[in-house]
């Protein structure tokens, strides 16, 4: 006899899919290649639209063609080459500086809890106070020189690199102490191996906000009574009205942190590469 068609039926199988297949429909999907260069390709794009259209007054805001056209006459004269070296050196100095020092002290207070009596407090203090607010005492203390900007720059970094680190290492599962305390870990051995591997995700994030942090300081620093660097030329364009000059520095500052925190997250993806997470 024929199936009559108002005769319930079973209902049909659901599809299985596999865990990968579930990831990625949950998840936000497979890294697009070149992905970081797109937000700032569309920027160009609607830049350029704008310039191209008569969106934009040239005498507000030059075109991209005029800004590469400055720049090329910079590198020719030899000033961007020379103000790029100065700002990086003082960048790279901040750096070597601020992330041993932030290391340390999330060490010293993490570990000891009279040492984060004495460390989290300040820290947290120098982290509410904003790099202008502090330009005026470091002047009066080390002068308008070398020493006054990498110490800003270095003041700047230890701050992210300190909050990340500390919350990192207390965040390390207890069970790992009390497995190093079964084991019979000394104290260097317990750091080497459980607290500075529990801490490297946090230090690596704090890396990410403290290359971007030491450009951001960088310009405070060069903008007051600089004769070099990319703050600098961009002060003195500034003063003569040089608006292309100003969005080189502009783009060159952009630039450079975007490429800083790319270079940071590729060693992140390499270094936390065990890590099973949603970026993949």
């Amino acid at each position: 006899m024929a199936t009559s068609l108002l005769t319930p039926t079973a209902p049909a199988a659901a599809p299985r899919t596999s865990p990968g297949a579930a990831r990625r429909r949950l998840g936000p999907g497979r890294p697009i290649r070149f992905g970081l260069l797109i937000g700032p390709g569309l920027l160009l794009a609607l830049w350029s639209v704008g310039s191209l259209t008569g969106g934009l007054d040239p005498r507000v805001l030059p075109a991209p063609w005029t800004v590469i056209t400055t720049t090329i006459e910079l590198i020719e004269n030899g000033r961007l080459q020379e103000n790029l070296l100065a700002s990086v050196r003082r960048v790279g100095l901040g750096l070597a500086i601020g992330v041993p020092g932030g290391v340390a002290l999330a060490l010293l207070s993490g570990l000891s809890r009279y040492g984060e009596a004495l460390i989290d407090g300040p820290v947290q203090i120098k982290r509410a106070i904003p790099a202008l607010a502090i330009m005026p005492l470091l002047i009066l203390w080390l002068g308008i020189g070398e020493v006054m900007k990498v110490t800003v720059i270095a003041l700047g970094v230890l701050v992210p690199i300190y909050v990340h680190t500390h919350n990192g290492l207390r965040a390390i599962d207890s069970r790992y102490v009390e497995l190093a305390a079964t084991v019979g870990l000394g104290r260097a051995a317990f750091i080497r191996r459980v607290v500075l591997p529990g801490a490297l995700p946090g230090f690596l994030l704090g890396m990410r906000f403290a290359v971007t942090v030491s450009w951001l300081h960088l310009v405070v620093a060069e903008l007051i009574n600089s004769t070099s660097g990319i703050g600098y030329m961009m002060d003195l364009a500034r003063t003569y009205g040089q608006t292309d000059v100003i969005l080189v520095g502009i783009v060159l500052y952009g630039l450079l942190g975007l490429f800083s925190d790319a270079a940071v997250r590729l060693v992140e993806r390499r270094a936390l590469s065990w890590r099973r997470t949603l970026a993949g």
